[in-house]
């Protein structure tokens, strides 16, 4: 069977109708989930692009290959083989379109521009991955437009400007000025071609990352912005939690007053609406070109988003909303279903190989979940992983338990949460005595998953170069 793995970047699940958003509607991913199985607790290995990424590509953990910023995993690695290049080595076409590996945005996408060591608009690209790989430059910030900048903006003296910064632009002009649009027409182009083998395509989509960049008709179902409702807050909501628990954007420290964080709101829900539109596309494509039948399709993230929650904003924290990532698995022939089973992005590479019958190499860390495609009642995981290294943070996630810890000596502090009583992580259980037995009994399976991820053939045979 072919393979269409269609990812779109810093999504949040709760933004989507299929997930139970009541204001931003995403037909076309709901459509795909309607038909497939959607995953309620998937879980990313890192709470940012590129370490999510490389995690996800190479079959390993962060901390087995030490790739925790933004480069590619292929010098750690060496020869092994990534997700991708498994499938072209045993006779997939495999192509990318946009950005799978790491790459900037906006600066690695903006046309004219190269983000930061971004290899021409490759980013951390894995050239051998692929059998073609295409970019898709758009104007992103530079869009011509209704734009502001709503981050450190109170008095709204700054002009629109680029970077990580929050920027809303109703753009100008219609879906293929920018760069998912651009990256619908190429993915639909490389699926209605008539090939001799089968393709495993890699379909990445850059909104909703900042800039909230889209053309303006798409932001019209979220105005006035007056009326979008904004998360619950509770006073002294970080009065119970680690410094290195505080996110690293927040209301305060973005200077966002209600205005500019119910704009956010808009912005980022307009992006998602943009981006499912685009998904759409490609879908159609697949239908029209015959192969629909002989395909699984996949549509994830790297990671989660905050929109407000406990006044965090954007990605890196490990709260649900977060680490947490909506994951659509739609094989022909199976029936669909809702999973909520925990599981991880690194179980994707085992997973459609399995189903490909494409043979796994033996370093893959994840697991195989095609038996919940079969019978979504059952469970592959009793725990899921995920760190976020910008804060030396390492994520446990049982049935019950959120458990967060800083440093791996826990120096950095402690967070616990009872999922199933607090499920919106309001109130930090770790220093409570009756909780005791809890924390040490979590410190301890972190101690040990560390240890298992760390256990691996990186460590005992030396890493060849590439070939």
């Amino acid at each position: 069977m072919n393979v269409l793995f269609l990812i779109s970047d810093d999504l949040t699940s709760t933004a989507l109708s299929c997930y139970g958003n009541e204001v931003c509607q995403t037909p076309n991913i709901d459509t795909l989930a309607a038909a497939g199985t959607r995953f309620t607790r998937a879980y990313c290995q890192a709470t940012y692009c590129g370490p999510s990424r490389a995690s996800f590509l190479s079959g390993y953990y962060p901390h087995a290959t030490g790739v925790l910023g933004y480069t590619s995993p292929r010098p750690q690695i060496g020869d092994r083989q990534t997700w991708p290049q498994c499938f072209k080595d045993q006779g997939y076409y495999t192509a990318r379109v946009s950005k799978i590996y790491h790459m900037g945005v906006p600066g690695g996408i903006e046309t004219g521009g190269d983000g930061r060591d971004h290899d021409g608009g490759n980013g951390a690209d894995d050239a051998i991955s692929w059998t073609e790989r295409f970019n898709s430059p758009g104007p992103e910030w530079k869009a011509t437009g209704d734009g502001e900048t709503l981050e450190n903006n109170p008095d709204g003296a700054r002009p629109v400007v680029g970077g990580n910064t929050f920027v809303v632009v109703e753009a100008e002009g219609d879906d293929n000025v920018h760069s998912d649009g651009k990256t619908a027409v190429k993915a639909a182009d490389l699926i209605r071609k008539k090939r001799e083998q089968p393709f495993w395509l890699g379909v990445g989509f850059v909104r909703p990352h900042v800039p909230f960049v889209a053309p303006a008709k798409y932001f019209e179902p979220f105005k006035p912005y007056r009326k979008i409702r904004l998360p619950e807050r509770i006073e002294g909501d970080w009065d119970d939690i680690p410094k290195l628990g505080i996110n690293y954007k927040t209301s305060q420290n973005m200077k966002m007053d209600l205005r500019h964080q119910r704009k956010a709101v808009g912005g980022y829900y307009a992006s998602v609406a943009y981006m499912d539109a685009q998904v759409g596309k490609v879908l159609a494509a697949l239908r029209e070109s015959g192969q629909e039948e002989n395909t699984i399709v996949v549509f994830t993230s790297d990671h989660g988003y905050h929109l407000g929650e406990h006044d965090f904003w954007a990605k890196v924290s490990l709260r649900d909303e977060s680490s947490q990532v909506p994951l659509i698995i739609k094989v022909p022939g199976k029936a669909p279903g809702v999973c909520h089973s925990l599981v991880e992005m690194l179980d994707l590479y085992p997973t459609l190989a399995k189903l490909c019958e494409v043979e796994v190499p033996d370093h893959v860390q994840g697991k195989d979940l095609s038996k919940l495609l079969d019978d979504p009642t059952l469970a592959v995981r009793d725990a899921a992983f995920c760190v976020a290294p910008m804060r030396k943070g390492f994520l446990l996630r049982t049935d019950r338990w959120a458990f967060i810890q800083y440093k791996e000596d826990a120096s950095g502090g402690i967070e616990l949460f009872d999922m199933q009583s607090d499920p919106q992580q309001f109130t930090n259980l770790a220093s409570s005595p009756e909780h005791a037995a809890v924390v040490a009994e979590m410190k301890q399976r972190l101690t040990q998953k560390l240890i298992d991820v760390r256990t691996n053939d990186l460590v005992n045979r030396k890493r060849q170069p590439a070939k």
